[in-house]
């Protein structure tokens, strides 16, 4: 009975066995397949969302951009319309390109999961899964749809592209027919110019009469408050500057002798800041009379030209005044007569004045619709004038020679003012207005705005030399407060000089760059395109991305330093580990603290690090011709500071050199001597020459004393005092116990020399001496010659 159930059992156990088996071998195939099935569920799912998404954004692209080509044919006679077009085009054409980078990572999905499933089947094999012939397809026309799209998006590219080159092409059609054009210079002194001008004038009248009877009806609370918030803005900004310069906003007329830098800081201050709170108030005025609804279309334009005028003259006015200082002599920064100082401040005041009038005349010309012949009339006139001006600024005797008497420009500047005011007369003789009205704007503005950073170029010098910061009001001030050593004084000098020419830099560039034509939108995209890439043949630099490796390089090497006094300081320090330990983890955590932030902000500036290993080969050549001794003194400080045959605080002997080990660095070994001397050893020889160190593995040492008696001593009396003398001394170690040897005697000496260990070597030196004075002592004593 029992063996059919144990047969039984054994078929029932085989058939577990293959069954078994059956699932261990499908498990990986069924796993497989439902891996395959969730990727495909999650292709199908992904693809057709990014797709959707970019061809609704390449869609919006086209409508803006067929936008921006009918401004751009409406605007093509405005310069700052142009310019704002073309900023949006580049913005769309930004766009364009991310949205070409969006496809990137489906298609590589799609032609990845493509070479995965296979061409399809040929003839005569086995039919595939219609699943899988379905997925081939359906990512086929995915692929179709997307490489349509990308063609969309650079055909739509090129066209962005060619109305941005369209617009610069009409840009500087335009520049070019404002300077080139000539106009009947007939009608500017004919007789209807004065009947124009007259009606100019009363329509004039009108506009300002009825505007400020609105403003006194229904309007003056408002026109108070505007006022009042503009007066209150430039207020806190002069009376808030004039307390933090102090003696640098304004000449002192007590001082008899200022220095050169002084002249220099208050000619700069006193011409920025006054003219910064005019700006403002006069920004200000504006932006409340606009924003509270005080200001009609024509009355806003001719405010906005008024408002840039005031604030060009008074700019110039103050710059005049700093420079010639017709009334404080000692704090001119030129050497001119007093004479000819006010006739070249009246010059250049009167210069700017008329130049300024030209630009409002002009705007009211056409604000109010005037004919064409008035407008021409007033340039010719103004800029007639200002060419006369200049060359009577040219032909002044400002200086003295030697002798006493009067002596002129510089030949060169001299020559260059007179052709410059030469040449905007003849143009405006000859007809050309526009180029006479650039000549005299670029003389007048530009060169008030050049000379301000000339004027700041010189005070930021004048601030970077030693002891030349202290010297200001501003620095005394500090230094009364902060109490600076002189490194610390010299350091800040410098800092502040480069401060000075940013800020110099970043306001004069832009606004030399606004008076030869160019708009705000044009600075902006310069600006935005220099940040963020400057491309040098097929490299490309990004500003904003070294200045965040930069940044983030410093972040970590000081997070590096706090973590070295943490790990030191309180960790190491608590553990009781030995100062050679601390030294060395110390030195290898900043070490590889200092690399991960260089590797962090070399990856943050966008430089690709395996470029880097074309570098590095090189270098390698270099390295190991050039510097052998750098590399082996390298390799031999990570060595001791590995090894640690010794550590901070052994004394140690060395090439001659007997010291305490004070820093161990990957470069060299300082060691301090007996006399303080700091001796710096390389590391290359302490690991290639033999080196004492006498507290290598405890402190433990052994001093021989020589002592030599006369020979007609007893010989075993002086051993037995010796031997007395050294035992009797505390702080020697009994065990060893202290000896005593013969070593040697000739016909007039016993030579003896006393041994004793010490469990600090390092105090030998008091021992030895006071040992010494006990043998003496003892020796006269005992009558030992």
């Amino acid at each position: 009975m029992m063996q059919p159930v144990h047969r039984l059992s054994r078929l029932l156990s085989r058939v577990l066995l293959v069954m078994a088996a059956v699932l261990a071998l499908s498990s990986p195939v069924l796993s497989q397949t439902a891996a395959d099935d969730t990727r495909i569920a999650t292709a199908r799912g992904a693809g057709p969302e990014v797709v959707a998404q970019q061809r609704d954004r390449i869609g919006n692209i086209e409508k803006q951009a067929d936008q921006l080509a009918r401004r751009m044919q409406s605007g093509a006679q405005d310069d700052a319309i142009l310019v704002e077009v073309r900023n949006a085009l580049e913005e769309l054409s930004r766009e364009l390109l991310a949205s070409g980078v969006a496809f990137r990572p489906r298609l590589t999905a799609i032609n990845n999961r493509l070479d995965e499933i296979g061409p399809p089947r040929a003839d005569g094999e086995a039919p595939e899964p219609p699943a899988l012939t379905a997925e081939r397809q359906s990512l086929i026309d995915e692929k179709a749809d997307i490489n349509a799209l990308l063609g969309q998006a650079e055909t739509l590219s090129l066209r962005v592209n060619g109305m941005v080159e369209e617009i610069v092409r009409i840009r500087r059609d335009l520049f070019a027919n404002t300077l080139s054009r000539r106009y009947d210079i007939s009608v500017a002194i004919s007789p209807r110019v004065v009947d124009d001008l007259a009606a100019e004038n009363r329509k004039l009248t009108n506009a300002l009469s009825s505007w400020g009877r609105f403003l006194i009806n229904f309007k003056l609370s408002a026109v108070l408050a505007a006022t009042f918030y503009a007066l209150l803005a430039a207020s806190i900004l002069l009376i808030g500057g004039r307390r933090l310069l102090g003696t640098l906003y304004s000449p002192d007329p007590t001082v008899e002798q200022p220095s050169y830098l002084s002249r220099l800081s208050v000619a700069f201050w006193s011409t920025l800041l006054p003219s910064a709170a005019v700006a403002v108030f006069l920004a200000a005025t504006y932006f409340f009379f606009n924003y509270y609804g005080l200001l009609r279309r024509d009355i806003a334009q001719l405010m906005v030209t008024l408002f840039n005028v005031i604030a060009t003259v008074f700019f110039i006015y103050r710059l005049a005044a700093a420079v010639f200082s017709p009334r404080l002599p000692e704090w001119r920064l030129l050497p001119v007569r007093t004479s000819t100082a006010r006739v070249l401040f009246w010059l250049v005041c009167l210069t700017a004045l008329v130049s300024g009038l030209d630009f409002v005349t002009s705007k009211v010309t056409e604000v109010m619709a005037s004919p064409l012949s008035l407008t021409v009339a007033k340039s010719f006139f103004a800029t007639i004038i200002v060419g006369v001006l200049i060359i009577v600024i040219g032909l002044q005797r400002p200086f003295t020679d030697e002798a006493g008497n009067a002596r002129g420009w510089s030949p060169l500047f001299r020559a260059a003012i007179l052709i410059l005011g030469g040449v905007t007369v003849v143009s405006a003789l000859l007809g050309y207005i526009g180029l006479a009205r650039f000549i005299a704007q670029q003389i007048v503005v530009t060169g008030a705005i050049l000379a301000t950073m000339y004027i700041g170029y010189l005070s930021a010098g004048a601030i970077s030399e030693e002891g030349g910061f202290i010297n200001t009001g501003f620095g005394k001030r500090l230094d009364k407060r902060f109490n600076f050593d002189e490194t610390t004084e010299d350091q800040l000098g410098l800092l502040f000089s480069v401060l000075i020419n940013v800020l110099v830099l970043g306001i004069g560039i832009p606004l030399i760059f606004l008076q030869w034509g160019f708009q705000w939108g044009d600075i902006q995209s310069w600006t935005y395109n220099m940040m963020t890439e400057i491309r040098i043949g097929s490299i490309s630099i990004s500003i904003i991305g070294i200045l965040t490796g930069i940044f983030i390089f410093l972040v970590g090497y000081v997070a590096t330093r706090g973590f070295q006094r943490w790990l030191d300081g309180k960790v190491m320090a608590r553990g009781r580990v030995d100062a050679g330990v601390r030294n060395s983890i110390s030195t290898a955590v900043g070490y590889a603290g200092i690399a991960l932030a260089a590797l962090l902000g070399i990856s943050a500036a966008g430089i690709d690090l395996s470029n880097l290993a074309l570098v590095a080969g090189a270098l390698s050549l270099g390295i190991g011709f050039g510097l052998q001794n750098i590399v082996n003194n390298f390799v031999s400080g990570l060595i001791l500071l590995a090894e640690r045959p010794f550590k901070v605080g052994d004394s140690i002997e060395a090439s001659g050199t007997k010291g305490t080990v004070r820093k161990i660095s990957v470069r060299a070994t300082e060691v301090e001597t007996s006399q303080r001397q700091t001796v710096i050893l390389p590391n290359s020889l302490l690991i290639n020459a033999a080196v004492g160190n006498w507290t290598h593995r405890n402190r433990t040492g052994r001093v021989d004393i020589p002592v030599v008696a006369s020979s007609e001593n007893d010989a075993r009396h002086v051993h037995a005092l010796l031997l007395e003398i050294v035992r009797q001394q505390p702080g020697i170690l009994k065990n060893p116990e202290p000896q005593v040897a013969f070593t040697g005697f000739d016909g007039a000496t016993l030579n003896f020399e006393v041994r004793a260990v010490l469990p600090d070597i390092t105090s030998r030196l008091a021992f030895t001496n006071e040992l010494r004075f006990e043998i003496a002592e003892r020796f006269k004593t005992e009558g030992i010659a």
